[in-house]
């Protein structure tokens, strides 16, 4: 199996007007949540190593109606998009794309290991939202009813499979994508993720056989992304 993949280091509100209209399968992506500005930093300890608080300075001014246009131009018509979000995102995600496609739901990630609530002062953070949306006759490989459910299970992201350096505060588990890629496309489909980051999903869909186009603005995550894919070893 050779893998096949374009990855471009650029501004994906630029970059993605260069591909062309009705030619992606699946809208794959993990864009900002808008929730940095209430991170209130990294929480130490004197007898363990610190809890990572902090979101990246670039989890902010994300909306998703600078996409929309874009995102329906490149999309093929049996063709799905599905984000990750957040709760304070999730409405804006409805306002802009309920109107446009057919169906518009949610899919719930639980992280078996989120991280602790120390202060014992409210819910752990152990769910992530992911928005989903299709128009009639879509893509959609039922397999059955048990397996079928808008919920996924499993740890978070850790080594080995985690990068340190560098360190992506939201790199999503493998296994997660490659769950929802399964479902959402075909073997030699393509998957455009516009928010790369260092490249999960893009190493989800080339191991199931999909093509991939990512793009990234952040220059380290880029490389991390290239590396990567160039471990992977299709041929």
């Amino acid at each position: 199996m050779k893998a096949e993949f374009a990855i471009f280091n650029a501004d994906n509100l630029f970059q993605i007007k260069k591909i062309k209209s009705h030619s992606v399968n699946l809208i794959l992506t993990d864009p900002p949540y808008n929730i940095s500005k209430y991170s209130t930093g990294n929480i130490k300890f004197s007898y363990r190593t610190e809890i990572n608080n902090d979101i990246a300075e670039w989890d902010k001014d994300f909306d998703p109606s600078n996409y929309k246009d874009e995102f329906i131009r490149i999309l093929k018509p049996k063709g799905n998009i599905l984000a990750f979000t957040s709760y304070n995102t999730i409405g804006r995600w409805h306002e802009v794309f309920d109107p446009i496609f057919d169906t518009f739901q949610f899919f719930i990630w639980h992280k078996t290991n989120p991280t602790p609530k120390f202060m014992k002062k409210g819910f752990l953070n152990s769910c992530e939202i992911i928005v989903c949306m299709w128009n009639k006759n879509h893509t959609w490989n039922f397999s059955h009813q048990d397996s079928m459910h808008n919920f996924y299970e499993s740890p978070i992201c850790s080594p080995p499979e985690r990068l340190i350096k560098p360190k992506h505060p939201t790199q999503k588990p493998v296994e997660l994508l490659k769950h929802l890629i399964k479902i959402a496309s075909n073997e030699k489909d393509i998957v455009f993720d516009p928010f790369m980051g260092v490249g999960s999903i893009g190493v989800a869909a080339l191991e199931l056989d999909r093509k991939f186009i990512g793009i990234e603005l952040d220059n380290e995550y880029f490389k991390a992304s290239k590396r990567r894919f160039d471990r992977l070893g299709l041929d």
